[in-house]
């Protein structure tokens, strides 16, 4: 049984579909009642074989289905629903208590929520509508990433006019899209050397930013072992390092390489954005929520006369705090920040001098610490063994102990990747055909 809404208008925009899927008529009724009166258009119908029927012939973007009914229940509905639409959001609407018969439901049918009986209807209407939200940002998601692929390849027909580049330029694209096939076919088992490669693209660019973020990352990382936070923390402000100018991605060359202390007020404005962009791109990846967070509050200060929310101390989260530091320090010397480059005792004076304005002192004081001799003698004694070899010289088994990057700055292979004969012959081909040589650091006296 089917019922479209019957509040269509002459509107261009297409109003969200439902399903709702139950044996009681009564059910059924109020559901559409409720849900025509705030602006969705409704399908019903009598059991799971009925709803399958109609899913045949109409697109709908969310299901809502009950887990009691004859012949097909909830749970062996939604396994199908998943199996044959995918994309469409499920919800189960149960009146009972039996948990595994849930829990069967969510195995299965990889339900988005479940909703007990008598439901409230603010409740209902309020998840639905994050549901159809959630599933907005993920359709913009995959909108972005083919942007940001098709910009990638204008660039590489752009690049391809310089005659002198091109055969340097195509081998690095080359090994960069190997690395990253490579990084996502093991994605689920390595996040760190995905999260690496995707840091890559705004570096892809090329210019001043080419190795920023993986110093960025590394510098926040050991500031935050430093400073004794969590595993989990150091692993998220880690994270937010390597992504935090992945908003950049859009922006045009001009902006990219104006220096911040010299942009004009638009070109500020425009600049100031990339930090909620990069919360947008990231948003839909749970994984990536913490990261997310400590990127869009990077341009607040600890004194609270920062941007957006003038943040203050310890309101901005710890990861930000560092984050923030560690990418200014390395953006004076690249010129990105300031107009000419700074030597590191220049940027390490300056920030000095901002703690307790921009900069949280207590990070300060572990910034400064990090750089004494004393401490970088402690950090080089606990270092892991380690042998640098020209590429001729590799085995197979061996263990990288750095991430393997070119000379412009792009990752090839990450750390702790184990070496196998085609990625030694890689390599070897990378060197010959940009005739230079690299240094590869691998773990002595481990082989796997």
């Amino acid at each position: 049984m089917t019922d479209a809404s019957a509040a269509a208008d002459n509107s261009d925009e297409k109003l969200p579909t439902i399903l709702c899927v139950d044996d009681e008529p009564n059910i059924l009724a109020s559901l559409r009642r409720l849900f025509r009166a705030k602006g969705f258009q409704v399908h019903v119908a009598e059991g799971g074989q009925a709803a399958l029927a109609l899913l045949e012939s109409e697109t709908v973007d969310l299901v809502i289905s009950d887990m009691r009914m004859p012949e097909m229940d909830g749970a062996q509905f939604l396994a199908q629903v998943r199996a044959r639409w995918p994309d469409t959001v499920r919800l189960l609407l149960t009146g009972h208590s039996d948990i595994s018969a849930i829990i069967d439901a969510i195995n299965r049918g990889e339900i988005y929520r479940y909703i007990t009986k008598p439901w409230d209807d603010h409740d209902i209407v309020l998840i639905v509508r994050q549901a159809l939200e959630r599933k907005a940002l993920e359709l913009e998601k995959k909108r972005l990433e083919a942007l940001t692929l098709r910009q990638n390849e204008k660039l590489k027909a752009l690049n391809a006019s310089l005659e002198a580049k091109v055969e340097a330029r195509t081998a690095e694209l080359r090994v960069a899209n190997e690395s990253l096939q490579s990084a996502n076919e093991k994605l689920k088992t390595n996040f760190i050397t995905s999260i690496k490669v995707f840091s890559t693209l705004i570096e892809m660019r090329g210019g001043k930013l080419a190795g920023h973020s993986r110093r960025v990352a590394d510098l926040s990382r050991r500031i935050a072992l430093k400073l004794q936070l969590d595993s989990r923390q150091v692993q998220e402000i880690f994270v937010a390092g390597l992504l935090h100018e992945i908003g950049k991605v859009g922006f045009a060359d001009e902006l990219l390489s104006t220096p911040v202390a010299m942009m004009k007020p638009p070109q500020m404005e425009a600049y100031r954005k990339h930090a909620a962009q990069a919360e947008q791109l990231l948003l839909p990846l749970q994984d990536l929520r913490a990261a997310s967070e400590i990127i869009s509050a990077q341009f607040e200060r600890f004194d609270g006369t920062g941007f957006p929310q003038q943040l203050s101390a310890d309101a901005i989260p710890i990861g930000t705090r560092i984050l923030t530091l560690a990418s200014d320090y390395d953006s004076m010397q690249i010129g990105t920040l300031t107009p000419s480059h700074l030597s590191p005792e220049e940027a390490r004076i300056i920030i000095v001098h901002s703690s307790g304005k921009r900069y949280d002192p207590e990070v300060v004081n572990a910034f400064v610490d990090l750089l004494s001799d004393t401490s970088r003698k402690q950090a080089e004694k606990e270092r892991p063994a380690e042998i640098a070899l020209p590429a001729r010289e590799l085995q197979v088994g061996m263990v990288l102990s750095r991430d393997l990057i070119t000379p412009s700055g792009l990752l090839m292979l990450s750390a702790e990747h184990v070496l196998d004969e085609r990625i030694i012959s890689r390599i070897i081909s990378f060197e010959r055909s940009g005739n230079l040589q690299l240094s590869v650091y691998i773990y002595q006296n481990q082989k796997i």
